[in-house]
């Protein structure tokens, strides 16, 4: 989940904020209009492509310890320099590029990060069925969850995490804890953690409730 932070300007619900458009959201979406965007449109919503998978993959370990306001906030200068995150073409990397890579200034220059990102794309082109198959295999099922209401039901990680975190480091992959593998399932949409009063819930709540 991205840093939990209520700013001032917007109207406080709870764990909610009220936004200037009248829609009520999570807290940390109030933030800054790129985390308003990638609430809206992105966090949540199930995610099957492989490419973006391994984009959502590599971009949660680069932002351990940092805010993911700076990652939004760099994702297009993360594209340009890993490739769109084509997975084969990453697989490919060599000293060179993780030379290029940390010269690079529009992204996190962390060598150890970028080191992963190429071993998390040779891991996953090592997989038999491809990267979604394996991680929404650890996807828990929707009614065995119950809507959060505020930012303290939220875990830091899951059974489900921990095992999916496992699971990838037996297979190679990097930078994978219990802890980033739930931020990657809450950002796929493995797990839908849209607080209760957060328009994105009911939408979502409302789908489910008419099958669509």
């Amino acid at each position: 989940m991205p840093d939990h932070i209520l700013p001032a300007v917007d109207e406080v619900l709870g764990d909610v904020v009220l936004g200037e458009d009248g829609r009520a959201r999570c807290g940390w979406a109030g933030a800054a209009a790129v985390y308003r965007a990638y609430h809206d449109d992105e966090w949540g919503w199930p995610q099957h492509d492989e490419v973006r998978l391994f984009e959502k993959l590599c971009l949660e370990a680069f932002q351990a310890g940092l805010s993911w306001l700076t990652i939004l906030r760099k994702r297009d200068a993360f594209r340009a320099a890993f490739a769109g995150f084509d997975v084969e073409t990453v697989a490919g990397f060599d000293p060179a590029d993780v030379d290029r890579l940390l010269a690079d200034r529009g992204i996190v220059r962390n060598r150890a990060k970028i080191e992963a990102a190429v071993a998390n794309a040779r891991a996953t082109l090592a997989l038999p069925d491809g990267l979604s198959a394996l991680l929404w295999s650890f996807a828990p099922a929707p009614e065995s969850r119950t809507r959060p209401r505020t930012f303290a039901d939220l875990p830091a990680a899951s059974p489900e995490s921990t095992a999916m975190a496992r699971d990838l480091r037996r297979r190679g992959f990097r930078f994978v804890g219990p802890t980033t593998a739930y931020a990657l399932m809450q950002a796929t949409g493995m797990v839908d953690d849209h607080l209760a009063g957060c328009w994105r819930a009911s939408s979502a709540d409302r789908a489910v409730a008419t099958g669509r």
